[in-house]
């Protein structure tokens, strides 16, 4: 089951040429999730050829213009494809009023259900088969969530070898092994599923985390993620300045990485202040606590593979 994660615009606050708003987009098999939907969202989107009007759900940080600006038009094209799913989004207060506000004043068409759920962290706020995606609180200059969509354990892998040992002839009997059901084998013996199934495998985890001061809470929320995404918005130069806005370095978002023990963090949400070339300066200064950070561009896409 494949899992990918596509950054649609790693920019913070303004659009630049070559730097579009914040948001990603993670493909989970057949569902679509869009983290955020900054300005220039369906570009990215369309030179991906990514089917968004199959996205399941928009999950929103929070209600500044750099994060919401690109929905209203991802919410009309919607309605330009054939359609009947419901679109849900998730946010905290005030993303409901944004959200109603917009297609009032744009007059929208919109021909299939759109059910706004707004949000208090920490909460569960979506369940899927075989994960769920829970929001928990962050500290901004307004009421902010990061996001974790994280699996459930799936089963130890079937040894077809030990059921022939132990009789249990290949067929009906190996799925109820593997559904976890005891069978009866070919002596009449009772063979339970422990006999023949090898250990609970873990399931992956993706973590969404922008906006924020530093907290050491986040860590806990984060904790062991396959991919961290993560806001470092500027250097330590101007710490003082981030944390004036409550933002955070790329320093202090690789502490969480490292406190969290991830697997891999990619930078996002860069200060306009910095030109391409210059995220080196960020992503050294991560590297310092945690080696295996990277950056994020447009239309990167980061691949999230099993450990096991």
């Amino acid at each position: 089951m494949n899992m990918e994660a596509f950054v649609l615009g790693c920019g913070g606050m303004m659009p630049l040429p070559y730097r579009h708003l914040t948001s990603v987009l993670l493909r989970r098999e057949g569902d679509l999730f869009l983290f955020d939907g900054g300005e220039g969202t369906q570009v990215s989107l369309k030179r991906l050829n990514l089917k968004w009007k199959k996205i399941n759900a928009i999950f929103v940080s929070h209600t500044h213009a750099d994060h919401v600006t690109g929905l209203p038009g991802i919410l009309m094209l919607s309605s330009q494809v054939d359609r009947d799913e419901p679109l849900y989004i998730y946010g905290p207060p005030k993303i409901a009023e944004y959200i109603e506000t917009s297609r009032k004043v744009l007059d929208m068409y919109i021909n299939y259900p759109i059910i706004v759920q707004e949000i208090t962290a920490p909460c569960l706020c979506y369940e899927g088969d075989g994960f769920y995606i829970r929001a928990f609180p962050l500290k901004h200059t307004k009421t902010c969530v990061g996001y974790t969509l994280e699996e459930l354990d799936r089963p130890g892998e079937f040894n077809p070898e030990k059921a022939r040992e132990l009789q249990v002839p290949c067929g009906p009997l190996w799925s109820k092994l593997q559904s976890g059901e005891i069978v009866e084998a070919s002596d009449g013996s009772l063979v339970h599923p422990e006999q023949v199934m090898g250990s609970r495998r873990s399931g992956r985890k993706f973590s969404y985390v922008t906006d924020t001061q530093y907290l050491p809470s986040i860590a806990n929320e984060v904790k062991g993620s396959d991919l961290l995404i993560c806001e470092g918005m500027f250097t330590e130069e101007f710490e003082d300045q981030a944390a004036e806005k409550k933002h955070m370095t790329s320093k202090q978002a690789a502490t969480i990485a490292k406190d969290a023990n991830v697997d891999k963090m990619a930078l996002i949400h860069y200060s306009p202040r910095y030109t391409d070339s210059e995220l080196k300066l960020l992503l050294s200064e991560a590297q310092t606590v945690f080696p295996k950070t990277m950056l994020t561009k447009d239309r990167m896409i980061f691949d999230i593979p099993f450990k096991d």
